[in-house]
């Protein structure tokens, strides 16, 4: 019996974070297949190869060398390709800005990067269980940032 699995991909480009980001999925019991790429160009080139399976959910840090996650949102929400996929904007910023343009533009969640690792394994859990309320009642600015 084959399982399901949730596909992830990450870009960002701290080390640390996609290790812990990847550290998290594992000690989670949700069937994941993460992906992490270390920027936006590499993000970009990676989805863009015809061998490569469609993200169910993009996590995008948004302060990226090469090309930002805001970049990689705007470029993946011109193309067909990828109407389905669930982008989480996952930033250190907490600017109202950020906040404002990344859901004007796209994005469906927009998560703060947790400081602690107990903390990322539950905000990781929450964005993989929710059930993306925004595809039946609207997406609306109250349930785009993630609190905890």
């Amino acid at each position: 019996m084959q399982k399901e699995f949730i596909t992830i991909t990450l870009a960002d480009d701290d080390e640390d974070d996609r290790v812990f980001f990847k550290d998290a999925f594992d000690e989670l019991k949700i069937n994941t297949n993460v992906t992490t790429c270390n920027d936006g160009v590499e993000l970009m080139e990676y989805l863009l190869k015809p061998e490569t399976i469609v993200p169910n959910i993009l996590f995008l840090d948004l302060n990226m060398p090469r090309k930002n996650g805001f970049e990689c949102l705007l470029e993946i929400r011109k193309d067909k390709k990828f109407k389905d996929v669930a982008i989480a904007i996952y930033s250190t910023s907490s600017s109202e800005e950020d906040i404002e343009n990344t859901f004007v533009h796209g994005a469906n969640i927009y998560i703060k990067k947790p400081s602690d690792f107990s903390t990322l394994k539950k905000v990781l859990s929450e964005v993989v269980t929710l059930n993306w309320q925004y595809h039946t009642s609207g997406l609306n600015k109250e349930n785009f940032l993630l609190r905890l």
